[in-house]
């Protein structure tokens, strides 16, 4: 199978990441997309919400795509979330799986701070998502196999839902139903 590795704090998710994921399903012609939210994400702030909470979320936002994926493996794993540690376990896991890696073109420029990205381009290929606002062409990949895919895409963040709910503000037509519903029930953001 060919699996996209769609990671991210996902705090939380929204459809702006369903999105992404879509256009590149397509694009790359991907079996599946597993969804992988970081546990202890290295390159940002602590999130705002659980681990646990925000694989909750990940797994009702999938729960209605039949080649969508909510995988734990980052939030089982103790210490900081590094790419190339969950890249390299899923291929122990699973070798006869070939595995994209789904960034949008926001990460793209940070990957090469990333823990040992040379090893991660040599573990998987790499797919650069167009986001709005950003420039859709990703920096030259220095002879690695990196991928453009272009599609429409949400201008949504995460940080922006967080404090529309903050705000008391609707969420709707941002995140799916179940999501802003299970926000709403757990207390998240408020």
């Amino acid at each position: 199978m060919k699996i996209g590795l769609l990671g991210g704090t996902f705090d939380p998710i929204h459809l702006g990441h369903l999105r992404a994921a879509e256009s590149a399903r397509e694009a790359l012609a991907l079996d599946r997309v597993a969804f992988v939210p970081a546990g202890a994400p290295p390159h940002r702030d602590t999130p705002v919400s659980s681990p646990l909470d925000r694989f909750a979320m990940v797994c009702l936002a999938t729960a209605g795509h039949p080649c969508f994926l909510a995988w734990d493996t980052e939030v089982r794993r103790p210490g900081p979330s590094y790419t190339v540690d969950t890249v390299a376990a899923l291929r122990a896991e699973h070798p006869e799986d070939a595995f994209v890696m789904i960034v949008g073109s926001d990460t793209w420029p940070e990957m090469a701070t990333w823990r040992d990205p040379e090893r991660l381009f040599r573990l998987c290929a790499v797919a650069v998502v167009d986001r709005p606002g950003e420039d859709p062409r990703p920096p030259l990949a220095e002879g690695r196999a990196v991928t453009r895919v272009s599609g429409p895409g949400l201008p949504i963040s995460a940080s922006a839902v967080r404090e529309r709910v903050r705000r008391g503000e609707s969420v709707r037509y941002l995140v799916p139903d179940a999501v802003s519903e299970y926000i709403a029930k757990r207390g998240l953001y408020a």
